[in-house]
């Protein structure tokens, strides 16, 4: 078997299931690593060479959660040799064989939290763009491919044309958020970039900002504040608020995109003051009739 013709083809093909250029890039480079790590070939690869291998990644240090990102690739790889291209070879990744991660609760900003943060970003692109996400609770890859055409800012409505995995919906904008994209367009630099959100500064000028220059101007604004805040926080942060203001929580699985609505439910793990006050509700009947005293 040519592994270079069987790499290629399956490049093709995760691009036929549509998956974004990100996530075959990364699927790639996990099975190139593995492929030049392999001492055999590739269709003798057994279940104690793909353990040598995570012994591997640990020595490397990667983490658990990359680990599994890397066994997934590999998994992926030859399923495709076995269904697709016909290769009678049996998948050596099978059940057992992927790390536990640990499942951190979603941290939040707390409301004086927001006020630092936003106390020190001036700059109206990026006032716009980070209000934006913690109103509307975008990841940061869909704030940076937002459209000018994407947004109705009379109806207060965004068009979220590329979500995780390709999906798209449409999203609800706050008025304060309004008003920061409406600053913004006032100056917005002309450009051919269809994107709303334009590099306004050196040679990348008029062309729209990448995730990366996303990430960094969190990165500038986090430590100018002293707010341990990221992009994604600002996501966390806006489920956790319309939870905690009585939003229904199919409702915020819809805005966020979830996909299952029990990652929508870990944020009712994290600040439900409905539970709350059920429970202090609750308890002070079982006080007043327990009548316990101390």
């Amino acid at each position: 078997m040519d592994i270079t013709d069987s790499i290629i083809d399956y490049r093709r093909y995760l691009k036929r299931r549509n998956y974004s250029p990100h996530t075959v890039k990364n699927y790639l480079n996990a099975l190139k690593q593995f492929v030049v790590w392999a001492d055999v070939p590739i269709e003798e690869v057994n279940r104690m060479n793909i353990k040598q291998y995570i012994d591997h990644l640990y020595i490397r240090r990667l983490l658990p959660k990359t680990i599994n990102c890397h066994l997934n690739s590999i998994r992926m790889f030859y399923d495709f040799l076995g269904f697709e291209v016909g290769v009678r070879v049996s998948n050596p990744i099978g059940k057992g064989l992927s790390l536990r991660v640990p499942k951190p609760l979603p941290r939040f900003l707390t409301d004086d939290e927001i006020s630092s943060f936003f106390a020190v970003v001036k700059m109206l692109r990026d006032r716009a763009i980070f209000m934006v996400m913690l109103r509307c609770g975008l990841r940061v890859e869909e704030a940076a491919n937002i459209h000018l055409q994407d947004v109705d800012i009379l109806r207060k409505r965004l068009h979220v044309r590329k979500g995780k995995g390709s999906k798209e919906r449409v999203v609800y904008i706050s008025e304060d958020a309004c008003s920061a994209l409406e600053r913004y367009l006032a100056g917005r630099p002309r450009s051919r970039a269809c994107q709303m959100f334009l590099v306004e500064k050196g040679p990348c000028s008029g062309q729209a900002i990448s995730v990366r220059g996303i990430q960094k101007r969190m990165e500038y604004y986090a430590k100018k504040s002293g707010v341990e805040v990221s992009c994604h926080r600002l996501r966390h942060t806006m489920a956790t608020q319309l939870l905690n203001a009585g939003a229904d929580i199919a409702t915020i699985q819809d805005l966020l995109g979830h996909n299952w609505i029990t990652t929508t439910q870990r944020y009712c793990k994290v600040s439900n003051l409905k539970v709350q006050k059920d429970y202090d509700a609750a308890i002070k009947k079982v006080m007043e009739r327990t009548g316990l005293n101390f």
